[in-house]
């Protein structure tokens, strides 16, 4: 019985032309990949790393994130996507989950997968037998935004160059920031001087349309019209710079005038409290019809601004109010089931005022907001982009704060992205609703649209 010959894959066909010199290039130890969304520079590094350990004898290669927690879902799922794509069979590598690791069976070549929460995760993974002969750095931003950058990177090739007397490889990868004066962008401009190292950038444009599928270049097109700004950073990959307004991308006509919001689905209020500073209720809910988020409602008050400071019982009292305001509003010719508000999703730093809400009106559902800012801003800029959050006119100070809400400039010319703590009452509230319902919400977009970048 004779086994089936095995295919032959050629390289150039699985790798883009613009990474396909970096195989064989054993001239450049620093290899930077920078892209736009679809840009094929992780699944090119993953061909190449699973290529080293099977046809060079006595090798090893690390891949490392900053953090654990996000290997198994990214790099070490693209390395296994590899396999297949080469041509090879599964059956032929040990593939461990814990310790995370790839060995190829033949000549028992292995790849490791680490984070680097610490010092002792890039130590501890020194191979005595083999040589580390690639070292890959995934998400290259992530060790300037959430480690020490440069130096960093520096104790990291330190670790694991030694002993390597023919070659050694470092690949750093990322998707550029929309500042070009982030440190990350200042670190390739310094590494691209130096003779022994290459940056090579990509994007969709330069992948075959059999390889993406036209459904994913119609997304691209469609936020090329919608918002070009967005679709330079985002499908080019360009450092398009941080416009000072946050929600730059924001039309009056995304501003509705109606009243009838019986169609409305997860329905949620999203709650920022504050004590001298304002506190503000702001409901929305998804139109199942038009496939739109909608604006329902606001409160609004501040003591600095009236002059009164209300204890937390009257803003609960307040709260009680509101909250009853909207479930009528969106029962308004109802004949069926009563419907209710889903969620009210609220600064958990207001656990006091959250107990207070809780004593009054003990059947609401209170779930404790998702503070994460930067990834909130990104979600509520995908909505305006695509015109799939409107807000009523008569939630006016939100629409007030959406001109005022602003990234701090001199922050932004030193290449950090933070907003500025001013304006931002109404425009936190909206980003809790969104962060809480995103798993809905989400599915208004295209769906390359749905994750974060």
């Amino acid at each position: 019985m004779t086994s089936k010959k095995q295919k032959i894959i050629k390289l150039s066909d699985i790798i883009i032309p613009k990474y396909q010199p970096l195989v064989n290039d054993k001239t450049h130890m620093h290899k930077i990949l920078s892209s736009g969304r679809a840009g094929t520079k992780s699944s090119a590094m993953a061909i190449i790393t699973d290529f080293l350990i099977v046809s060079e004898p006595n090798s090893a290669a690390i891949i490392m994130r900053k953090h654990h927690n996000k290997l198994r879902k990214t790099v070490y799922k693209e390395v296994i996507r590899a396999i297949d794509r080469l041509g090879l069979k599964k059956s032929m590598f040990v593939i461990g989950k814990s310790p995370m690791q790839i060995t190829y069976k033949k000549n028992g070549n292995v790849i490791y997968f680490t984070g680097s929460d610490s010092i002792d995760d890039t130590k501890g993974m020194i191979d005595e037998e083999r040589k580390i002969r690639l070292v890959v750095l995934d998400e290259v931003t992530e060790f300037f935004d959430k480690g020490e950058g440069a130096d960093e990177i520096s104790n990291i090739e330190a670790t694991f160059v030694r002993g390597n007397d023919d070659f050694f490889e470092m690949y750093y990868l990322f998707n550029p920031p929309r500042n070009a004066n982030a440190p990350i962008m200042r670190w390739v401009k310094k590494m691209v001087k130096r003779p022994d190292c290459i940056h090579i950038h990509s994007d969709y444009r330069d992948v075959p349309v059999e390889w993406l599928g036209k459904k994913l270049i119609e997304s691209a097109e469609m936020m090329k019209k919608a918002d070009s700004m967005m679709y330079e950073w985002l499908w080019l990959g360009k450092c398009v710079g941080t416009a000072e307004t946050v929600y730059y991308m924001f039309k009056n006509s995304m501003i509705h005038h109606e009243n009838n919001f019986n169609r409305l689905i997860h329905v949620g209020i999203g709650v920022d409290y504050g004590q001298l500073n304002a506190t503000t209720f702001e409901a929305f809910g998804l139109d199942q019809d038009d496939m739109i988020a909608k604006g329902i409602r606001e409160y609004y008050h501040s003591g600095r601004e009236t002059g009164r400071q209300k204890s937390p019982s009257e803003y609960a009292r307040d709260f009680k109010e509101f909250y009853e305001l909207i479930e009528n509003l969106i029962n308004v010719g109802n004949t069926g089931t009563k419907r209710k508000i889903e969620a009210v999703f609220i600064d958990p730093s207001a656990r006091g005022f959250a107990e207070e809400i809780k004593r009054i009106l003990p059947t609401v559902r209170i779930v404790p907001a998702d503070n994460a800012v930067k990834v909130g801003i990104e979600r509520v800029q995908k909505m305006y982009s695509f015109s799939r959050l409107k807000i009523s006119d008569t939630q006016e100070h939100l629409i007030d704060e959406i001109d005022l809400y602003k990234f701090n400039k001199d922050l932004l010319d030193k290449g950090k992205e933070e907003v500025l703590k001013e304006n931002d009452h109404c425009m936190d509230a909206k980003r809790y609703y969104v962060m809480g319902m995103w798993r809905y919400l989400k599915m208004l977009l295209p769906i390359t649209e749905r994750g974060d970048k």
